[in-house]
């Protein structure tokens, strides 16, 4: 190569070096604008080379109603809660917050404190506690019934720190609801308001306020997960039209208000499906239907009367229809309600309902067969006891006169019966 050629070429290489220097100080200056990164987990290689230079984060825009929506409603200015309203970015945020404002001093801590004895027989005092809110200004307060079940004392925290002695009003273990009563100027109560279960729907929002693990008026937000869903009550019977939502419901929560994006009460938090007793994105509240049904007699009597029928039930599957006509009974149906046993004195015995008279063994289990088969009330097929309990405690009153039909020796027949009230 020529020597002027050679020049050349070492000028070129100079010049593409230059800026390629400056690079690590521009680099440098970049980075110093981004946040932070997540430290990398121990797999990964720390020969990778340099980390990449991500853009810059654009700003999220504040969200705007939609065209053709109402604007907010215009929200408390006071100094506590007027500068935080101002800064929450969505609708919903500001009502979330606007709920737990107004919503959230209506709930209450309920401890409930029983006593044991030691070996020595010295009393060894035994606490658990749970949630309310107040139902009107009389000084109702209404929680689950396996929040107050079996307390020697309780106590009511209200929202200022103010700790009452508790009464019991009454209670329901078949829906899981109980009244307490504290004595407290009405002026210093303010009851949740009540809405209606019978307009909800699958994915409306729910909040949740209640005292998780003590930590006092705890809010939690989800959606309606599920309606009608049907689970056990402390007395071992089955609640009906049950509202599911995977707003986060913890020990503590029951007794707690489960609410609508109006502040609104549309069920009482009261259990959760979970392997480890936290939540589980599960949760169960009684509606508030059955709060407005059950309360107001509660509050008036101690308890809430309960239509009875008096019989004791198998539900029927393919596979004990098959076992039940090898025994040699006839099954002219698969599905179905078999009488097992028919109480004393009870509407189902007035009626002339015919229990079971043979025993047979399935298994580890005696089974009585022979009894009617119960396949529908009114014309409406009933074929579970969930079915049964959910209709006895939702659409039927007591001194209702209701037609069973049954399937008796091969024929289907209907009998009338009048519910009376069930015995305490």
């Amino acid at each position: 190569m020529q020597p002027k050629a050679k020049v050349a070429v070492a000028l070129i290489i100079l010049a593409l070096l230059l800026p390629a220097c400056s690079l690590p100080e521009r680099l440098s200056d970049l980075l110093a604008l981004i946040p932070t990164a997540t430290p990398a987990s121990p797999t990964e290689s720390a020969d990778q080379g340099p980390p990449t230079a991500l853009p810059l984060a654009t700003p999220v825009p504040v969200a705007t109603p939609l065209p053709g929506l109402p604007a907010p409603a215009a929200l408390p200015t006071t100094p506590e809660s007027g500068a935080a309203y101002s800064r929450l970015a969505t609708l919903e945020e500001q009502q979330f917050a606007r709920i737990y404002t107004d919503v959230g001093r209506s709930v209450v801590n309920i401890t409930n404190r029983s006593y044991g004895y030691d070996w020595f027989m010295q009393p060894i005092p035994q606490e658990g506690t749970g949630s309310g809110f107040v139902y009107d200004t009389a000084g109702h307060i209404v929680t689950n019934y396996h929040v107050i079940e079996g307390a020697q004392e309780l106590f009511v925290t209200l929202a200022d720190g103010e700790t009452l002695t508790a009464s019991i009003v009454g209670y329901d273990a078949s829906v899981d609801l109980a009244v307490l009563q504290v004595e407290i100027p009405a002026a210093g109560l303010e009851p949740v308001p009540l809405g209606t279960s019978d307009n909800l729907q699958v994915g409306q929002w729910a909040i949740a306020i209640g005292n998780p693990f003590g930590l006092e008026r705890t809010l939690t937000v989800g959606v309606i997960s599920a309606l009608g869903r049907t689970i056990q009550s402390p007395d071992r019977g089955f609640i009906g039209e049950i509202i599911q939502t995977d707003a986060a419901i913890n020990p503590g929560n029951s007794g707690g208000p489960l609410l609508d994006l109006q502040g609104r009460l549309i069920g009482v938090n009261t259990a959760i499906l979970s392997n480890s007793s936290d939540s589980a994105g599960i949760g169960f509240a009684v509606p508030v239907n059955t709060v407005s049904l059950v309360v107001p007699a509660l509050i008036s009597q101690g308890y809430y009367p309960h239509p009875w029928l008096g019989v004791s039930f198998w539900s029927l599957s393919p596979d004990l229809v098959s076992v039940l006509r090898q025994a040699g009974m006839q099954v002219p149906v698969e599905r179905g309600l078999l009488v097992v046993e028919v109480s004393a004195g009870s509407p189902a015995a007035a009626a002339g309902l015919r229990q079971g008279g043979q025993q047979v063994r399935i298994g580890r289990v005696i089974l009585t067969i022979g009894g009617d088969i119960l396949t529908a009330i009114d014309g409406r097929p009933i074929l579970s006891e969930n079915e049964l309990s959910l209709f006895l405690d939702t659409q039927a009153q007591i001194g209702q006169t209701i037609q069973l039909t049954l399937w008796r020796d091969g024929r289907e027949l209907v009998l009338p019966v009048t519910l009376t009230e069930r015995p305490r």
